[in-house]
């Protein structure tokens, strides 16, 4: 009876994956004549449309709708001061030879949809090395404004849609900054992150690459054998989808000093991030026996209850006593964060490497799924409740076929109701939801970026029609936590970042305190 559940289990989920690549391959066949406001013409003008060029993958033009014209942004800081010819001598012959970023995406007049065409790529136009001051008053506060800065325009049409950004200046303990900027068409975040790190090297061992952590408990979805299992299964399934139905049509996020107006996704956004022990997550993880993931949502649970708690206080003038035994958060508020999900079932660096050498594109592109996560917002008696809450939450969500159901949706629609449609559920759906969370693995060592030892690494996005976005990256024994933010709506995204880290602190506290007495 188990083998029978297990090859039903097993048979359900390679189902779900045959039926999301049938369908991502037959709608990119589908014509886009809704995008013809990204028409690009080469500066040349004499190159032809070949029957070989390939058309953009429904996933990639999805990323071309309004409110989900969303750009990836990647922060690098340097310990070493930054030498622009040795980095472009080496993107040349790294990225620029991975085909993705060196083509155009052109509208195909005769069809109206949207092709990669191969160009000729020139790297001064790619790599921006603005001329600094010398001596600049506030130089993180610079720094700060010019990344926030990349958000107020796109990136040039009439040229591959990607850029790197070389600020030479001193900031804190980092001699120079690097900002990556791409397109979300060019892929999801753990490609472009993975293919990042393929141009980087240990420190230690500069002909080495970088190693990923392998979380056992990373993966999407869990499949399990017994008979109550599968019905868990069905049941979390089938409430996501009703959830996800009700999210389209009506349900909405309370309004929090959090949630963004109609329309924010076209605002720019202020970044800033803040670094803490990866010991201390694992010193939580190992006190409650839960997972990093756990600890992690359990903080940033913490954190915007905190934030809100001030922001509430403030608002309200509560005497200017904004201490935990003066909770100002209103009762019931619904909080929910779209949580992306990696459908890859590996992560290879190595096979970017392949891939930049050879010239030739494998396991590509915008494979990703989300589920809605809700957090519980107001201030705990007991630290330790954040913690236990989102595990809770996230075991339910790993125990259902949500981020698969998420990711065939989205081709169900773009396949029968075209791109618009489907942008346009995306918009309600991510509108309806106050933040956006991910979290990708980063190397477990240091490694050096072209020579260049780097000292933290920080993605994040743009152009999303949320006004908060919370993304987390383990960095040697780092995890950072980066905040992209609407500034009319968080003017303040820097105590957000303040708020989670002394929740971190006091979470680490009381699970330390428990510990110890379970072990007298």
């Amino acid at each position: 009876m188990v083998d029978l559940y297990k090859e039903a289990i097993h048979e359900l989920k390679r189902a779900f994956l045959e039926i999301g690549n049938f369908v991502l391959v037959m709608s990119s066949s589908q014509g886009l004549h809704d995008l013809t406001q990204i028409k690009t013409t080469p500066k040349n003008g004499s190159r032809l449309i070949k029957e070989e060029d390939e058309p953009l993958s429904p996933m990639a033009r999805l990323f071309h709708e309004p409110g989900s014209n969303v750009y990836i942004i990647t922060m690098m800081g340097c310990k070493t001061r930054i030498n622009p010819d040795v980095i472009k001598q080496n993107l040349v012959h790294s990225l620029l030879r991975h085909p993705r970023f060196t083509s155009l995406q052109v509208v195909d007049k005769p069809t109206g949809s949207i092709i990669w065409v191969p160009t000729k790529v020139n790297i001064e136009n790619h790599v921006i090395v603005p001329k600094l001051e010398p001596n600049i008053a506030f130089p993180d506060k610079f720094v700060e404004d010019y990344i926030s800065n990349l958000s107020k325009s796109p990136i040039e049409n009439s040229k591959p849609l990607w850029d790197l950004h070389l600020l030479d200046i001193k900031t804190g303990n980092d001699e120079g900054t690097g900002v990556f900027r791409f397109h979300h068409s060019l892929g999801d975040g753990m490609s472009l992150m993975t293919l990042l790190l393929a141009c980087t090297r240990k420190s230690s061992d500069l002909d080495a690459l970088p190693t990923l952590p392998v979380n056992k408990d990373s993966s999407y979805i869990k499949f399990t054998s017994s008979y109550w299992s599968v019905l868990e299964m069905f049941w979390n399934s089938f409430v996501a989808v009703l959830m996800f139905v009700f999210t389209v049509f009506f349900l909405k996020d309370t309004e929090t000093p959090l949630k963004g107006p109609l329309g924010v996704e076209n605002r720019p956004r202020r970044f800033v991030h803040k670094s803490v022990n990866l010991a201390d997550i694992k010193a939580v993880k190992n006190a409650m026996d839960v997972t990093l993931n756990d600890v992690v949502l359990g903080v940033t649970q913490a954190g915007l209850s905190r934030y809100l708690n001030r922001r509430y206080s403030e608002s309200e003038n509560a005497n200017g006593d904004h201490s935990k035994e003066n909770e100002a958060i209103p009762k019931n508020i619904r909080l929910r964060a779209t949580f992306f999900f990696n459908l890859r079932p590996t992560t290879r660096i190595d096979a970017h490497v392949e891939t930049m050498k050879r010239g030739k594109i494998s396991r590509w592109g915008n494979q990703i799924g989300y589920v809605l996560l809700p957090f519980t917002i107001g201030l705990k008696n007991d630290p330790l409740d954040y913690v236990k809450e989102a595990k809770a939450v996230i075991d339910r969500k790993k125990a259902s076929l949500e981020p698969l159901y998420s990711y065939f949706f989205v081709h169900f629609v773009l396949k029968f109701f075209g791109v618009k449609a489907v942008g346009k559920l995306n918009h309600k759906v991510f509108f309806n939801t106050t933040l956006w969370f991910t979290n990708v693995p980063g190397p477990q060592e240091e490694v050096t970026f072209y020579g260049h030892e780097i000292t933290y690494i920080a993605p994040s996005c743009y152009g999303q029609p949320n006004a908060l976005m919370i993304h987390v990256m383990s960095y040697m024994d780092k995890l950072t936590f980066v905040i992209s933010a609407d500034e009319e709506t968080i003017p303040d995204p820097q105590r957000l970042c303040d708020d989670l880290e002394e929740s971190l602190q006091i979470i680490k506290t009381s699970a330390l305190a428990t510990e110890s007495v379970k072990n007298k």
